[in-house]
Order: structure tokens, then sequence, then C-alpha cells
């Protein structure tokens, strides 16, 4: 489906061969490839009576990627994995047919000091054949993220193919995030280097694109492969993440994603009933909305 001419929520603009807009999903535009939802968490300062405490809760039918740029997060789930998450390391989470975990500031880190966590939770939609897999974990070290430079411009290969260049992340679809950093104003080339929809999220600095300047905060959706030109301005963070796109819509609820709604209404069920499988040393249970 063309995207040409999608407003995609009231803030948004159509300049040329992007849409502008926040976080996905959007309104009418609910995936970006096989990526389905994109949190940014923070830059907040957490110490002393505020820290990161997210309670036990499920996911189906995804695969969860935790990319922090500042602090530290622990891991833990119901496949019995405890991972702390530190900057520029992957946590790539396969929820297939049902897991649940809990993310929480680590207990040496609540030491009275204060100090900023930011970073990105996004979830990336499953393919219909593997919406039931086991569940799996995985992280990733930041040393073993491939990486290179062009100019003043830094990149990383956060997961898929991009660049001729291949993450050691386990996806199992076609897709790309790319993290890229510059320091003098850069030309990005991304026809031919990236395949599919590509979305461009301004982690800080800004962009020109088709005669437009964008800020951080916002997403440039590109509605055609052969996108317009894309020059950052100094000192810019750019995350770039898309793919294929799925040849069937995707259904969301609260933590979960499947290809029909009566599978999305199976794993609901299977929450509120609690039955699902559970970690054994932490007893918090985060109900299901509404």
């Amino acid at each position: 489906m063309s995207n040409i001419g999608l407003i995609i929520e009231e803030r948004s603009r159509d300049i040329g061969d992007f849409l502008v807009g926040r976080l996905i999903p959007f309104r009418k535009k609910r995936m970006i490839g096989p990526f389905i939802f994109i949190d940014h968490m923070g830059p907040t300062k957490l110490g002393p009576n505020k820290y990161m405490d997210v309670d036990q809760h499920p996911h189906t039918g995804l695969s969860t990627l935790t990319f922090m740029l500042e602090g530290e997060i622990m891991h833990e789930d119901s496949l019995g994995t405890k991972q702390r998450i530190k900057p520029g390391s992957v946590n790539w989470m396969t929820a297939g047919k049902g897991v649940t975990h809990t993310e929480r500031t680590p207990k040496d880190l609540r030491n009275g000091n204060t100090f900023v966590a930011h970073g990105y939770q996004i979830w990336v939609a499953l393919p219909k054949e593997l919406e039931d897999m086991a569940p799996e974990f995985h992280h990733i070290e930041e040393k073993d993220i491939p990486r290179w430079t062009d100019e003043s411009a830094e990149f990383k290969l956060v997961a898929g193919q991009g660049y001729g260049k291949e993450s050691p992340v386990p996806v199992h679809s076609n897709l790309f995030m790319v993290e890229v950093k510059n320091t003098e104003a850069y030309a990005l080339n991304v026809n031919r280097n990236l395949s599919g929809e590509i979305g461009i999220c301004i982690v800080k600095g800004s962009i020109e694109a088709c005669g437009e300047t964008v800020g951080e905060g916002n997403i440039l959706v590109s509605k055609v492969e052969d996108t317009c030109n894309i020059k950052l301005q100094p000192n810019t963070h750019l995350l770039l993440f898309g793919g294929e796109p799925f040849p069937e819509e995707r259904y969301i609820y609260w933590n979960f994603v499947a290809s029909s709604q009566e599978k999305l209404d199976q794993a609901k069920k299977a929450w509120s009933d609690k039955n699902f499988p559970m970690m054994k040393n932490d007893s918090s249970y985060v109900p299901l909305p509404g």
C-alpha cells in the first residue's frame, strides 16, 4: 500500500518523500517494516525514591529489542534469564507463544546517587509462521555489534542487515536497525544500502530532508525506497529502522501482537486467568488493562 499523501496525525505534515510524526504506532501508520512499537525511554534522572521498577508482564507474537544509550537495566524473565543491559549492548527477547519479564534498576545502583536513564524499547512483530515459536533470549555485547565510519559519521548495525553487513542479533525477518552519529554536516545515503520501508528516528540534532528541517523527537517514514537526499546537521544522532512489511495485518493490544483477533483474545484470557509462563522468583503481576 502506498503511503503517498498519508497524514498520520494532526501535528504531522507531508514533506515530499517523507511523512513526519512521533514514535510508532501512528494512528494511520501502524508499522514500519516489521517494527510495530517504539517507546522512547527518557532521558530522565533516576535516584533516591525514583527507580525503574516494571513488574512482571507478558508478551506474545513479537521480539523485544532493548537498546540503552545511558543508564542500566536488569532484565529477568520466565526463561530464567538474568541479564544486565548496559549502553550499546542489545537485549533481544523473542516472546513467541508467551513469556513474562521484569525490568528494574540494578540493586547496586540504588545507592543514593543519581544517574540518567535513556534508551529505546522496541517491538518487532514475528512472521505469522513463527508466532507460536518457543520463547528465546539473546544478549549481544556492544563489542560484537558491527561498526564503521564514513567521513564524520559513525555507524552501528544494531540488528538485521544493511550497508553490506549483518548484525549477530538473531532476527526472524528481513529488517534493519542502524545507529548513526556525526560530528560535522553529513549526507546520508540510504539508497541501495537498506531494504524495505525506512524509518528515521531523530534522537538528537536535526536533519534536512526534501527541503525542510526536522528536529529531534520526530520520526520520518519513507514512502518509497528511493528517498530524497538526507543531510545530517552537525552533532546529530539517528536510529534508522525498518525492513520488508508483512503481507498480513497485525493486531496489537497492550503487550500482545498477533496476526488475528482470535489469537489476541486467547493471550488476553491466558494472562487474566494467570495461565501463562511465570517467573520463579518474582510474584509481581501487572493486571490486564481495562
